[in-house]
């Protein structure tokens, strides 16, 4: 990775770490507090199949000042290169000036689609992470994040109500700059922000 990066800093470009996940109605039980002799219940319906997946890109600035989140969320469905090209789209209407694209190697990430939106667009490129390293991906810290803090211990009614609760607590991340740079930080990848 360390060309891309070199390129990204002298064309003035901005790094994108691109990632998705899925969440579940099953609850990711933490440790929590109760009154004592109170255990605390957490109440779910049985048999629900439905999920929400999410498809996040933090993009750090060319001039390394800011981190921004962009992110998509589909109730019900897997994410497939179909699915990411809305939000490689809306990447290339609010980034200006080169973009470098940094990803796993997921087959969906090299699928024709995907090939072909990197094709028509030429300030796009792509850099692939080494094989099974998602501790290279602030996006990974993200998720973890996410599931681990404000959507532990939940229990969603259905998918709708999980999707209100993921895009409120991702705008909720995308304001804050210091745990947002927190993600970038903990990857251990070699990128001063200023």
């Amino acid at each position: 990775m360390d060309p891309g990066k070199k390129n990204a800093a002298r064309l003035k470009g901005w790094i994108v770490f691109l990632d998705e996940t899925g969440l579940l109605m099953a609850p990711l039980v933490r440790r929590t507090w109760a009154p004592q002799g109170q255990t605390p219940v957490l109440a779910q319906r049985t048999r629900r199949r439905e999920k929400v997946s999410l498809v996040a890109a933090l993009s750090v600035s060319p001039r390394r000042r800011r981190v921004g989140l962009y992110f998509h969320l589909h109730p019900n469905a897997n994410i497939d290169a179909i699915r990411l090209v809305p939000l490689l789209h809306a990447l290339t209407r609010h980034l200006r000036g080169p973009i470098f694209l940094i990803w796993d190697r997921s087959n969906t990430h090299r699928a024709r689609v995907i090939q072909e939106f990197v094709r028509r667009h030429p300030r796009v490129r792509c850099v692939l992470l080494p094989p099974y390293a998602p501790e290279l991906n602030p996006a990974e810290f993200l998720w973890a994040y996410l599931k681990r803090n404000p959507l532990a211990n939940l229990a969603p009614r259905d998918a709708g109500h999980l999707t209100r609760l993921a895009a409120r607590h991702t705008l909720k991340i995308a304001g804050r700059q210091a745990l947002l740079r927190s993600f970038i930080r903990a990857s251990g990848l070699p990128l001063r922000l200023s």
